[in-house]
């Protein structure tokens, strides 16, 4: 059976269960000013971007204050939606023109205008449907418009949120964060019967433990070893669409994936019906950011919601991350990055590899000598950057230590650039 064929099949479910939230879908166009008017740059259809197995079609948005070099942001539409109608009404375009960077607009091209997140192909890297199209617009802007390949997220909400799920799932190579706005996990919504809809899925009837999510996204890349994007989550406890029991399902899932506890780290509200907490890193660019929301169905993002995506990508200005530990090579020692930030001027730790005696240094040249201080714990103790013990913390510049400064006490005087 053909994909549109499958996708036709289950058209009558699709139509009827999101033109029933349609009022609420509308709710993303919330931008105030057309994506359109924001600057000069408009949005322009790619043809020919590869072998388009899921016959999609590809929008891109490059404003004029794209840089040469360019981070990518794929936007995925909601079933019932098109790429130019997600252009048009979300702060995406408008989040581009301010912070330069290129936004790809996937559009489904099918009837019902969902994407493909349940066949086999599509839960495969690589495998065909709609993902491997999505992969290959990827490819195309890194190869075609300069764009870094370092620097790709990908985000979307309903069909796109299951979607991002499925891109950071099978193509951990292609990109290095997303955001989730109202989805469920990956392979959640996996049939094999021809069939484009799960329902037990979708009313939150599915539950595994986080081993078998984990396990569902490695086997998706069999033989991958490399870092795996990190994920923001977001969902309403009164989603009608996609049961928010699934908003758990896939917390347990990225927490595994990213091998960090599925106890927060960090938990706060900021604001009345919403709960954030951060599993991993306490920082805003934490492995895994779940925000949960009160009395709000299936109608995210929310206006701002966007920025906050934004953020956690590092695409305001804020910086990229990294999960591994970064070691000063010269003394062995080894930095802690709170929320493992690398934006310039983060406060940072050194310590032993093992635990034992912290050396820490100061940034700046003109400070005194740091004696060794005995932190058994691996705590270091809160100070004052303007006291005599701010040399238990550093600065970090573009991840890499200013050579011409002092030596770290107890080194062997000399000072090496950090690695990561």
């Amino acid at each position: 059976m053909s994909r549109k064929s499958k996708k036709r099949s289950v058209r009558d479910v699709l139509v009827a269960l999101l033109m029933a939230i349609s009022p609420l879908i509308a709710a993303l166009g919330l931008t105030g000013t057309s994506a359109t008017t924001a600057s000069a740059a408009s949005l322009t259809e790619v043809t020919n971007f590869g072998s388009n197995p899921g016959n999609l079609r590809m929008y891109v948005y490059k404003p004029d204050s794209a840089p040469a070099r360019p981070a990518v942001l794929v936007a995925v539409h909601y079933c019932t939606g098109t790429g130019p109608t997600f252009y048009s009404n979300t702060e995406f375009a408008r989040l581009a023109d301010q912070h330069g960077f290129i936004v790809v607009y996937p559009d489904a091209n099918v009837s019902g205008q969902c994407f493909d997140v349940s066949s086999p192909q599509a839960l495969k890297h690589d495998g065909g449907s709609d993902p491997t199209s999505i992969a290959q617009m990827v490819r195309y802007t890194v190869q075609n418009m300069n764009a870094d390949a370092g620097r790709v997220y990908v985000t979307g909400a309903s069909s796109g949120a299951m979607t991002t799920n499925v891109m950071l799932g099978a193509y951990p190579d292609l990109f290095k964060a997303g955001a989730a706005f109202s989805g469920v996990p990956f392979g959640c919504f996996a049939t094999t019967d021809g069939s484009g809809w799960n329902s037990d899925c979708a009313t939150g009837k599915i539950s595994k433990t986080p081993q078998e999510w984990g396990d569902l996204v490695r086997n998706a890349y069999p033989g991958y070893t490399g870092p795996r994007p990190r994920m923001q989550l977001w969902h309403g406890t009164e989603d009608d669409a996609l049961y928010y029991a699934n908003f758990g399902e896939e917390i347990k899932q990225w927490t595994n994936v990213l091998g960090v506890s599925q106890t927060p780290v960090f938990t706060d509200s900021p604001q009345s019906n919403w709960t954030r907490t951060r599993y991993g890193s306490a920082g805003a660019q934490a492995p895994v950011e779940a925000n949960s929301f009160q009395g709000v169905g299936h109608s995210l993002p929310e206006s701002g919601m966007a920025a906050r995506a934004i953020a956690f990508f590092g695409l305001d200005g804020s910086g990229g991350t990294t999960t591994g530990p970064v070691r000063a090579t010269g003394s062995g020692k080894c930095l802690d990055v709170p929320g493992f930030s690398q934006t310039n001027g983060t406060q940072t730790q050194i310590w032993d590899c093992n635990g034992g005696t912290n050396q820490p240094r100061s940034a700046r040249r003109t400070a005194p000598p740091c004696p060794p201080q005995r932190s058994p714990s691996r705590t270091p103790t809160p100070v004052s950057s303007t006291s005599p013990s701010a040399c238990a913390t550093a600065q970090r510049w573009h991840g890499m230590w200013n050579s011409s400064e002092a030596p770290y006490p107890g080194s062997s005087g000399t000072t090496s650039d950090a690695e990561g």
